[in-house]
């Protein structure tokens, strides 16, 4: 199988501590590969091996057949990079951003204006393009890095938390970016902590911890590794919980368990237990509230997998600390 980029057995350190420490890593031609991990994992590091900005220790990486040591040069023009932190010139309008980068690459003067007006325009930031940088929203300021990084129109696109700081429209318009690049036949690689992000953009997911890739597969596959269905029931009437445990167990052969807040939660296995639950609720006449087949969603996955919760997940659970 030919992959847009690949990196195979790379090793990266950094004095007495090891970055990455063997990792593979692959996306054919037109995907999103998401990479997830808790901070310190591993995922900017490889981003910057295989963006030629790091030199690997050991291993190798390829991007478009070409390899990210010995033909550096040649891959820099064959790729965008956005990094977690907007990296435009902050005394340059955005017009002049655009150009600058259109001219390193060699465009001419007048081809490099033009494709400045036509991504300003596709990220909405035409009205701002004569400003400068300085005065843009963080926002502005991550739409103006992603559009710089297109400028080339690379064949491959990494991604580095590209979201981080955005509010969730700005996230939700990002993702449309995303999509319209892969559309137009550009490979992805996607680091991100936002578990749903990976789950609504990736066509696989690799998942790094201490430098090293622990899991790899479609969002699907992973999250079957972490298990099976769960049903889950909230009674409208509270005092119907212990009849409505009893269905359960009945219909699933399982014990529920309750998380709080007058839930019941139980595996289900069957793919005819829901209509078995329903039929039964009626029957002993208990109303629902809420009544859920649910599946394992990347939180889980990532908790399983790691042993804690994403990044994501521990700052919400500060805030409502």
């Amino acid at each position: 199988m030919t992959y847009a980029f690949q990196a195979e057995g790379l090793v990266k350190r950094f004095g007495a501590t090891t970055a990455l420490d063997g990792i593979g890593l692959a996306a054919r031609q037109g995907t999103v590969l998401g990479v997830l991990g808790p901070n310190g994992a591993g995922k900017t590091t490889a981003v910057r091996v295989l963006a030629t900005l790091l030199r690997p220790d050991a291993g190798r990486a390829t991007v478009g057949g070409l390899d990210v040591v010995r033909d550096a040069e040649a891959v820099r023009r064959a790729i965008g990079l956005t990094g977690q932190y907007a990296s435009v010139d902050e005394d340059l309008t955005g017009t002049e951003n655009l150009v600058l980068i259109g001219r390193l690459l060699d465009l001419r003067a007048a081809e490099a204006r033009a494709r400045a007006r036509e991504l300003l325009a596709h990220f909405e930031l035409t009205e701002a393009a004569g400003r400068q940088t300085k005065t843009y929203s963080g926002g502005m300021r991550r739409r103006l890095d992603l559009a710089a990084s297109l400028v080339g129109r690379p064949d491959v696109v990494f991604l580095d938390e590209p979201t981080t700081g955005l509010d969730p429209v700005r996230r939700e318009d990002m993702w449309g970016i995303v999509r319209s690049l892969v559309a137009d036949g550009a490979t992805v690689l996607l680091t991100t902590q936002y578990l749903e992000e990976a789950d609504a953009l990736a066509d696989e997911i690799s998942v790094m911890d201490h430098g090293r890739v622990i899991a790899h597969g479609t969002p699907a596959e992973l999250k079957r590794r972490v298990g099976g269905r769960h049903l889950e029931l909230r009674p409208q009437d509270a005092g119907a919980l212990p009849m409505a445990a009893a269905i359960l167990a009945g219909a699933t052969g399982h014990e529920p368990e309750s998380p709080g807040r007058g839930v019941l939660t139980v595996p289900v296995e069957d793919d005819g237990t829901l209509g078995t639950v329903v039929r039964r609720l009626d029957e002993h006449g208990i109303g629902v509230a809420e009544l859920a087949l649910r599946l394992p969603d990347l939180d889980d996955v990532f908790f399983t997998l790691t042993g804690h919760g994403s990044a994501q997940e521990n700052h919400e659970k500060g805030r409502a600390a």
